[in-house]
C-alpha cells in the first residue's frame, strides 16, 4: 500500500474527483443528494482542497495498491492532537482490511508529531464506521451538531484515540 501525498494543482483535482465519487456513492443512505452536493462542493471541491492544503495545515493522501486508487484521507495537525477529518475507501475496496492498515499509518504519523491523540468526528448513523473505529480502539467522547449552512446540520459523534 502506498500513500501519495497531495500537493499539486493535478493531484488535487484527481482527488475532487475520487471525493465526488465515492462521497455521491456512499451518503445516499443517510443524507439528502442535495446535503451530499453541498458537502462536495464546500470541504471536497477543488477549491476548497486546496485552501485546507494551503492555509488550514490539512495534509491529504490518495491511498493506492498496486496501482489502483482505493481511497484517500485528510488529516489537519492541531496542538495536542491529529484531526482525522476524512477517511474514504471505493466501495469495491471496503471490509478488506485496508481501513485498518490507512488508521495505523494515520497513528504512525501522529506519533512522528509527538500528538497525544487522534481525534474525528461520525455521522451518529453510521453504524458500519462507528463500529470500524471502536474495533481500531478509538472511544465515542461526545456528541456535536454543527450548523454548515444552507440549512444542513453534521450529527456527529466526537471519537478519540489516545497514542
Amino acid at each position: 500500500m502506498k500513500f501519495i501525498n497531495i500537493k499539486t494543482d493535478s493531484e488535487i483535482k484527481i482527488l475532487a474527483d475520487l471525493a465526488c465519487e465515492i462521497w455521491h456513492e456512499y451518503w445516499p443512505t443517510l443524507l439528502s443528494n442535495e446535503q451530499i452536493n453541498y458537502m462536495v462542493n464546500k470541504f471536497q471541491s477543488f477549491d476548497s482542497i486546496k485552501n485546507q492544503i494551503q492555509y488550514n495545515s490539512y495534509t491529504y493522501n490518495i491511498i493506492q495498491d498496486n496501482e489502483n486508487i482505493i481511497g484517500y484521507y485528510g488529516i489537519s495537525e492541531e496542538k495536542n492532537f491529529i484531526f482525522l477529518s476524512k477517511l474514504y475507501i471505493k466501495k469495491e475496496y471496503r471490509n478488506q482490511g485496508y481501513g485498518k492498515k490507512i488508521f495505523e499509518n494515520i497513528k504512525q504519523t501522529a506519533k512522528s508529531l509527538n500528538k497525544k491523540y487522534i481525534k474525528l468526528t461520525v455521522n451518529k448513523y453510521n453504524t458500519n464506521t462507528i463500529e470500524a473505529y471502536l474495533k481500531w480502539g478509538l472511544k465515542k467522547t461526545d456528541k456535536a451538531v454543527t450548523d454548515i449552512g444552507n440549512g444542513f446540520v453534521m450529527d456527529d459523534y466526537i471519537m478519540e484515540y489516545y497514542l
